[in-house]
């Protein structure tokens, strides 16, 4: 049959090969272990295990900081316009680094996964479970999200 190899589809084997400057750049459609990956920027961490490490505290960085500035707008509770742009910009931020975050998970990469689950949970913990002192949920809305009723 036409288009078969062996048997095989071509292509079907998890990757997919994306022409970069004449060179032939791998992108991993399925998840994968390893520290050779490519995190929101062409070369970035790159090959050395040290760059990727740094990648990974970043990305857990960027969670848990994400989960403080979802938990943080009840320090601006002053009536204004000023009040008012001040949230603004702190939800800006806070989604923009959470979609920073969901474009590093499409690097399909196994660590980068498990440092931004890890870090979401261990911001949560600090911020908003009340492990640390009084929960951030306790009497008011501290989220955006609509409630969980199961």
């Amino acid at each position: 049959m036409e288009g078969m190899n062996g048997g095989h589809m071509p292509g079907m084997n998890g990757t997919t090969m994306m022409p970069r400057r004449h060179k032939m750049m791998m992108m991993h459609m399925t998840f994968y272990w390893g520290t050779r990956a490519v995190i929101l920027f062409t070369g970035w961490p790159g090959a050395r295990t040290a760059m990727y490490a740094i990648a990974i505290v970043l990305l857990f960085a960027i969670c848990v900081l994400v989960e403080w500035l979802a938990r943080c707008h009840h320090l601006l509770t002053k009536p204004g316009v000023a009040t008012a742009i001040s949230r603004a910009l702190v939800h800006a931020v806070r989604m923009g680094l959470a979609y920073l975050a969901m474009l590093a998970l499409m690097s399909f990469n196994v660590g980068v996964f498990l440092a931004v689950v890890t870090g979401h949970a261990v911001g949560f913990l600090v911020f908003a479970s009340g492990a640390f002192g009084k929960p951030a949920y306790v009497g008011k809305v501290t989220s955006d999200l609509p409630p969980m009723s199961c």
